[in-house]
């Protein structure tokens, strides 16, 4: 009976799911299908590098493999818990971890790598934390609940929090980090935009983004000549071009069905080929038809994540919703682009795909938060009012549910 209690911390061996609604139920396997697939892409990706670093191979796929199993303890945690007690502790989790986000600015806290200042040391260069990573799902539910209240909230709080996002992006652009930035930004603006809030606001906000961008490429000669190196990367292919070149190299040599798992020979020379490029190895093992199937897998999850988002009849939930599916979605599909030299080259990784503590824990709270609001998004229909005339009268009953509430009610636990 206590080992029966102790798997049920684990995802796997809930005995709730059959009560939730089948979004929920579909998000759930999904995640579990992309987090294992990442850890199969992500052993081979890295077993080269590990291997000739530290002798051992599975080095960071050990790693990734801790940092999943913690994941999906907060995972597990979240699509039990009320999303109004997130909503409740939110602004505290989001103030401490700005802080640690800035922390990164000072000298001997933060660790630079690859010219850019993003991690704080856990005591080893092995364990490190990305503030920038973990603060992106406090920055969904705290958007969520301001935009979700806007017209009810008084000017000296939308100001107040508006400066809060500004921190929380400036602080993330100055390690600098323009993509996360840019993540950041346009899924808070999303989230705005699911709110009804005015156009007038919105385009503002946009051009505002937009001036910023292109002030930090302006002022960052390394940031233009990755933008000049991705406009043709094969002028300067031993230079700044030569991580694009690599990745297209790879991705061309998987032909239509790959070279196999473990067979890609482009992750010999492919820079970062375990964190940023990883769709380029996974491109190569498994060809068109698996970058295909990939693809596939981020759009049915975005598309039941905006259906959760449609069905939501509480505000607040149906943002959260559009909040947590934008991020991920977008985020992967940047980094295929990325990869694929459709965008500028950038340091963002692949949700459950790439490697990294910081990025697993979060994308794992974040699906937790899409789970749990797909788990809570019929609840405002099992409420029914009574009328003026039933207060009037006490002989009045008060309605009965209706057949769709009663098993909306059996299916929201």
């Amino acid at each position: 009976m206590k080992l029966l209690q102790i798997f049920q911390v684990l995802p796997f061996f809930d005995r709730t799911v059959d009560k939730w609604a089948t979004e929920a139920r579909l998000l759930r396997w999904l995640t579990f299908l992309w987090l294992f697939a990442g850890l199969a892409i992500l052993f081979s990706a890295s077993y080269p590098v590990a291997d000739l670093a530290f002798k051992d191979g599975t080095l960071y796929f050990k790693y990734q493999l801790a940092w999943s199993v913690i994941g999906l303890l907060i995972f597990n945690v979240l699509v039990h818990l009320p999303l109004r007690a997130l909503l409740k502790t939110s602004p505290i989790f989001l103030f401490i971890i700005l802080a640690l986000l800035y922390a990164t600015h000072i000298p001997g806290l933060g660790t630079t790598r690859n010219d850019a200042t993003r991690w704080l040391s856990l005591g080893s260069s092995s364990f490190l934390l990305q503030p920038s990573e973990l603060i992106k799902p406090f920055l969904i539910l705290q958007a969520a609940q301001l935009f979700g209240n806007w017209n009810r909230t008084p000017w000296k709080v939308r100001v107040g929090w508006l400066l809060v996002f500004m921190l929380v992006l400036g602080g993330i652009l100055m390690q600098p980090s323009l993509s996360v930035t840019a993540l950041c930004g346009i899924t808070l603006w999303l989230i705005a935009l699911g709110a009804g809030l005015p156009t007038i606001q919105l385009l503002g906000t946009a051009s505002l983004g937009a001036m910023v961008a292109i002030a930090s490429v302006s002022f960052r000669e390394y940031q233009r000549r990755r933008i000049m190196s991705f406009l043709d990367p094969w002028q300067d292919q031993a230079g700044d071009g030569y991580q694009l070149v690599q990745s297209l190299m790879a991705i061309g040599s998987g032909g239509i069905w790959g070279t196999g798992f473990g067979l890609s020979q482009q992750k010999l020379f492919l820079p970062i080929q375990y964190t940023d490029f990883i769709f380029a190895v996974f491109a190569e093992e498994f060809g068109l038809f698996g970058g295909i199937c990939l693809l596939l897998l981020v759009l049915i999850y975005g598309t039941i994540g905006l259906a959760v988002t449609y069905k939501c009849k509480d505000p607040v939930t149906r943002l959260v919703a559009l909040g947590s599916t934008s991020l991920i979605v977008v985020q992967a599909l940047l980094n295929v682009g990325v990869a694929t030299g459709v965008l500028p080259t950038t340091g963002l990784p692949f949700p459950f795909l790439s490697y990294g503590g910081s990025s697993t824990i979060s994308c794992l709270f974040i699906a937790g938060l899409l789970i749990r609001a797909a788990r809570e998004m019929a609840t405002a229909d099992v409420v029914i009012p009574f009328a003026r005339s039933d207060r009037q009268n006490p002989k009045n009953k008060r309605p009965e549910k209706s057949e769709t509430a009663r098993r909306r009610s059996h299916t929201v636990s």
